[in-house]
């Protein structure tokens, strides 16, 4: 995933490049020519049924975590299907090596009618090597589907593990990591934003997110709103990069901090639901009866409950409406 803050020429570097994880719908990647490139001295393909798929790991910012095994597997693969061909190229000359494969650009937008050629490589012998911008392919990168069918025809797939912003992020939050989530990007529409988050409110798991940094602060709010402003949450930014960042604390807390800008890769973590959370739900709703008992409308005894408790609106009406439903 790309840093939409960073020019293409800035991709990798030693002490910082681009981690996994921009939100596919902010770029579309360029593809190569219609003939895939083929270097002069590329790898004949086997043509003997022997071919595999490997799903290689990148690195997320610093090029020192690039594997051996990413390094061999770049340098030896028949085939190699990117993310974008020139971010590969990139990392290739920042590691000092040649790829001598064919290489195919492998993005969100063409990955659907780019499947067929890819296994049919592969069933001839080809090992494809499969790479993301950042990170690991397949995990809010292209690379799903494709495994997806090669499970269903038969092929071999295999993986050469390395960086991940999901798990990099989880690490260093602070929050439980025992159980998690990983969910990607949320809606930009306010209204399926805010249908997802309902459908996480109770989310017992810590839950990671990616976000684009110019949504950041919306974000934040959004999560404030239907979570609650209290709930623990942490913002990494710049993964492995020179000017690493984690910040910590309430939701409302972070949207604060977020509303003056901010700048590079961004994973968000989030601590889940907490029994005492969901008490906490009774006993506002409670204190909404006990208002319009005293004849207050709904309305304005939720808005008082939320205010005092720092509490959703939103949440808590949904709260009462469901609770004197049944």
């Amino acid at each position: 995933m790309a840093d939409p803050t960073n020019s293409s020429d800035d991709i990798i570097d030693p002490s910082g490049g681009t981690p996994a994880g921009i939100d596919p719908a902010d770029t579309e990647p360029a593809d190569t020519e219609p003939l895939d490139h083929v270097a002069d001295d590329a790898p004949a393909v086997a043509g003997d049924g022997g071919g595999r798929i490997v799903l290689a790991a990148t690195p997320i910012g610093n090029l020192s975590d690039a594997s051996p095994r990413l390094i061999e597997y770049m340098t030896t693969a028949d085939v190699v299907a990117a993310e974008d061909t020139r971010r590969l190229l990139h990392l290739a000359n920042a590691l000092g090596v040649r790829v001598p494969g064919r290489l195919i650009s492998y993005h969100e937008h063409n990955e659907s009618h780019r499947i067929a050629d890819l296994l049919r490589l592969v069933e001839d012998g080809a090992t494809l090597l499969v790479v993301s911008d950042a990170g690991m392919p397949a995990v809010s990168d292209p690379g799903f589907r494709l495994v997806e069918a090669a499970v269903e025809a038969g092929v071999t797939v295999t993986a050469a593990p390395g960086p991940s912003a999901v798990l990099t992020a989880l690490a260093l939050s602070g929050l439980p990591t025992d159980r998690f989530t990983f969910e990607g990007f949320l809606p930009r529409k306010p209204g399926d934003r805010s249908s997802r988050l309902a459908d996480l409110a109770g989310e017992r798991r810590t839950m990671v997110f990616f976000e684009a940094p110019h949504r950041l602060e919306a974000m934040l709010r959004a999560l404030a709103e239907a979570f609650g402003p209290a709930r623990r949450a942490a913002v990494a930014r710049e993964l492995t990069k020179l000017h690493e960042e984690v910040r910590r604390g309430a939701l409302d807390e972070l949207a604060d901090w977020a509303s003056d800008g901010v700048r590079g890769e961004i994973a968000v973590v989030v601590a889940g639901s907490t029994a005492e959370e969901e008490t906490d739900d009774v006993d506002h709703v409670a204190a909404v009866e006990q208002l319009m008992s005293s004849g207050m409308r709904l309305k304005d005894a939720v808005a008082a409950v939320a205010e005092r408790d720092r509490v959703s609106k939103r949440e808590l009406y949904a709260a009462v409406v469901a609770a004197r439903g049944k």
